[in-house]
C-alpha cells in the first residue's frame, strides 16, 4: 500500500531491548510480542547498538548540486520553516537562523534563497551501501461525513483515547530510547498488550468512548491510516478536525500487502484507490481485511483555526500542504529543512522542492524514506494514494552546527 503512514509514535527497535535488565526486558518483550513483533532473546548483558545516525551517511555538497534548487519558489516553504522555528528556536542549532528569519521579507524570493544559502549547508543522504535513492509515499487530510450522535447512515464510531491505555516512556531512564514508547493496559496486577483491532471489533471494550460517528467504515479505516482528518457534521452543521491522540501499540501492517500476499491483487494495484475498489467488490470480507492491520488509532477533536493548514505533526507544528514531510527521526532530526528530488505521481514531471521534516509515521523507516503531505481534500487524497516515487534527499544543516 503506497500510503502506509499511520502517524504514530515509533516502536522500540528489538536489538535495543537487550540493553535492559533481564527482568525489565521480559516485561517489555511480552508487550512487544503481543504487538505482533517477535520477542528478542533475553539477556542481562549489553547488546546491539542504536542504529547509525545520518551524520555517518551524509555527503556535504554545494547548493548548486541540488537539482531544481534555483527554480523552487522557496516563498512557499517559508511559512513551514517559520512554524518549525516556533518550536525549535531555543535550541542551540536553531537560535541564530530562526532569529535571522524573523527579519526576512517573506515575499522576497532572492532574500529567502540567500538566507538558506548563508545559514545552512546541504548534505546528501546516502544509504549504507552508498546509493542515494529511497522511497517517497504520500499522505493527506481526508474529509468524512459524520454526526455527534449515532443515527441514520452514521453508524461507524471514531473513538477517543481510552482511560485504561497505558503509555510507558523509557527515555527518562534510557535516553537512547527517546521517542520510543510501549503501550498496554492493566489486567489484575499485570501490564498486558492492549487489544488488537480484531479484538476491539469483536468486543465492547470501547463502549462509551465514541467521539463521533461517520457514515463509512472504510473511510474511517483510511482516516486511521492518515492519522487525522476533518469531519463534516450533519447534525450540528460544523466541520471539526479529528487529530491523532494515541494508538493501541501494535505496529502498522499494510492491508495492501496482505491482499497482494493472498493473491487478491498485484502490488501495482495496492494503492488506496485499488484497495477501496476491492472493498466494494468483496463486502462480506471487509472486516477480514481491516483486521489484517492490528493497529488501531484513537482521536481527539480540535477546532480548525486556519482551514489552509493541516493538523499538527509530530514536531508540534501544523503541517503545510506540499511543504511538510514525515521522516524517520532516528535518521533525520525533526524540524530539519529537507530538499527532495523526485517526480509527481504516475508521471515524469519533476518534483524538486524544499520541505520541512515535521512529522513521523510508523511505516516511515530508513534514512531515505519520506511521506509527503499533499494537504486536504479529494485531490490531495488522489495524489497521496498514487504516490510511490523514487527520491533523493538532502538535509540542510545549520552551518555553525557542522
Amino acid at each position: 500500500m503506497p500510503n502506509a503512514c499511520a502517524h504514530q509514535h515509533p516502536h522500540l527497535p528489538m536489538p535495543i531491548i537487550r540493553k535492559l535488565s533481564a527482568t525489565f526486558a521480559i516485561t517489555i518483550a511480552a508487550l512487544l510480542a503481543g504487538c505482533g513483533t517477535p520477542a528478542p532473546k533475553l539477556t542481562a548483558q549489553a547488546g546491539s547498538a542504536v542504529p547509525a545516525k545520518p551524520t555517518e551517511v551524509l555527503r556535504k555538497v554545494p547548493f548548486a548540486a541540488l537539482p531544481g534548487w534555483g527554480t523552487d519558489d522557496l516563498r512557499e516553504a517559508w511559512p513551514a520553516f517559520l512554524s518549525s522555528c516556533d518550536i525549535l528556536a531555543q535550541k542551540s542549532d536553531w537560535r541564530e537562523p530562526c532569529a535571522a528569519a524573523r527579519k526576512e521579507n517573506a515575499t522576497d524570493l532572492a532574500a529567502i534563497r540567500a538566507f538558506f544559502e548563508y545559514h545552512f549547508s546541504p548534505h546528501q543522504v546516502l544509504n549504507p551501501d552508498g546509493s542515494d535513492t529511497g522511497l517517497m509515499t504520500g499522505y493527506y487530510e481526508p474529509l468524512l461525513r459524520g454526526a455527534r450522535k449515532r443515527g441514520g447512515p452514521y453508524q461507524t464510531p471514531l473513538y477517543r483515547k481510552p482511560h485504561d491505555l497505558l503509555t510507558i516512556d523509557l527515555a527518562s531512564v534510557y535516553p537512547e530510547f527517546k521517542g520510543m514508547r510501549l503501550r498496554g493496559h492493566l489486567v489484575g496486577n499485570k501490564v498486558l498488550p492492549y487489544p488488537s483491532r480484531a479484538e476491539i471489533s469483536q468486543s465492547n471494550i470501547l463502549a462509551g468512548k465514541e467521539l463521533l460517528w461517520v457514515d463509512d467504515p472504510i473511510e474511517a479505516f483510511f482516516l486511521q491510516v492518515q492519522g487525522s482528518g476533518r469531519v463534516q457534521l450533519a447534525d450540528t452543521r460544523e466541520t471539526v478536525r479529528v487529530a491523532y491522540a494515541d494508538q493501541n501499540g501494535y505496529p502498522y501492517k499494510s492491508i495492501g500487502r496482505y491482499l497482494a500476499d493472498m493473491g487478491e491483487i498485484s502490488l501495482d494495484q495496492a494503492s488506496a484507490q485499488g484497495i477501496k475498489a476491492w472493498f466494494v467488490a468483496h463486502p462480506t470480507r471487509q472486516q477480514e481485511l481491516l483486521n489484517a492491520n492490528p493497529s488501531f488509532v484513537f482521536f481527539k477533536e480540535e477546532a480548525i483555526k486556519n482551514s489552509k493548514l493541516g493538523p499538527k505533526g509530530a514536531l508540534g507544528a501544523p503541517l503545510t500542504a506540499r511543504r511538510s514531510i514525515a521522516v524517520d527521526p532516528i535518521y533525520v532530526t525533526m524540524g530539519t529543512p529537507v530538499f527532495i528530488s523526485t517526480t509527481h505521481p504516475t508521471s515524469n514531471k519533476p518534483l524538486q522542492s524544499l520541505v520541512m521534516a515535521q512529522d513521523t509515521g510508523s511505516a516511515i523507516k530508513g534514512a531515505i524514506r519520506i511521506d509527503y503531505f499533499w494537504g486536504f481534500g479529494a485531490e490531495a487524497g488522489e495524489n497521496a494514494g498514487k504516490t510511490k516515487q523514487p527520491t533523493s534527499v538532502w538535509l540542510l544543516l545549520p552551518k555553525h552546527a557542522n
